[in-house]
């Protein structure tokens, strides 16, 4: 006896597909699915443009917030919500906030994070994660552009902000070289090398030449620790002092090397290890 043919809209089959869809880009899904909802039925309580209405005024009450009373009105996952919005639009985005928050810690964490680590967390794609990370970028370009033509060494602030936005949430060790001129004015800022979660391969002579091929006449070194701990080991000690004696006779000035972690940074030169 032949079984009937089994029919190829199966609920639970639409909802995996569903899910694939949001794997790949959530934006694209749920701007899929809207378009292809019939528009001549009423929605049902619980339906998802009756679900969209709650939080499309939750929505609005949230710009409110912030534009009567500022940033200092909203807790980090608000913030989060606020950016959310305009990477998923058609999806209450507060859950997902406050999964961000609770991976990373903060604000500053979330933004910091790796794509791949963004993506971990459940309802994240890599558009959305592109998005935060765009943010990101956005910020740090900001505060590298108040260093700009100015003397670094009087803005000695902006240089540790910058710094921390760059680096502090780097999964893996970073070494950077701030380059600059006979006035202290930035010429470049340099990424020298990546390494691991605790080293970093730093070539005391390929610094020097690059300052050399710059006219540099300062530096400024710089490097995390992705454990947080910006306390500076033996080898970091030992590397400075390399390069101060490598670029001493050429007359480049070593001004500093400053370790950043995840809630503060050390000088070597304010520890009188330089």
């Amino acid at each position: 006896m032949t079984n009937p043919p089994v029919s190829s809209h199966d609920p639970m089959e639409a909802k995996e597909d569903d899910g694939a869809a949001l794997s790949v880009d959530e934006r694209g899904f749920f701007a899929e699915t809207q378009s292809k909802r019939p528009t001549a039925k009423l929605p049902q309580i619980g339906s998802p443009a009756v679900t969209q209405e709650h939080y499309h005024g939750h929505r609005e009450r949230l710009r409110e917030k912030y534009r009567d009373h500022g940033d200092a009105s909203l807790a980090d996952y608000e913030i989060l919500e606020l950016l959310l919005f305009r990477s998923i639009p058609r999806r209450d985005t507060k859950p997902l906030a406050k999964a961000l928050i609770a991976r990373f810690g903060n604000l500053a964490s979330v933004l910091g994070a790796p794509l791949g680590l963004l993506q971990e967390v459940k309802g994240i794609g890599e558009a959305v994660a592109l998005d935060l990370k765009l943010v990101a970028t956005t910020g740090q370009r900001m505060l590298r552009s108040e260093l700009r033509g100015k003397q670094v060494l009087s803005s000695w602030s902006s240089v540790i902000d910058y710094c921390h936005a760059a680096m502090a949430y780097e999964a893996r060790e970073q070494f950077r070289v701030l380059f600059l001129d006979k006035r202290n004015a930035l010429i470049s800022d340099e990424i020298q090398g990546h390494g691991t979660v605790d080293h970093t391969p730093v070539y005391p002579r390929e610094v020097v030449r690059r300052a050399l091929e710059l006219s540099a006449t300062a530096l400024i070194l710089v490097h995390n620790h992705p454990s947080g701990d910006p306390t500076p080991s033996r080898a970091d000690i030992d590397m400075t002092r390399t390069i101060v004696e490598t670029a001493k006779p050429l007359g480049i000035t070593v001004h500093d090397h400053i370790i950043i972690g995840k809630d503060g940074h050390a000088s070597l030169k304010g520890l009188k290890l330089i």
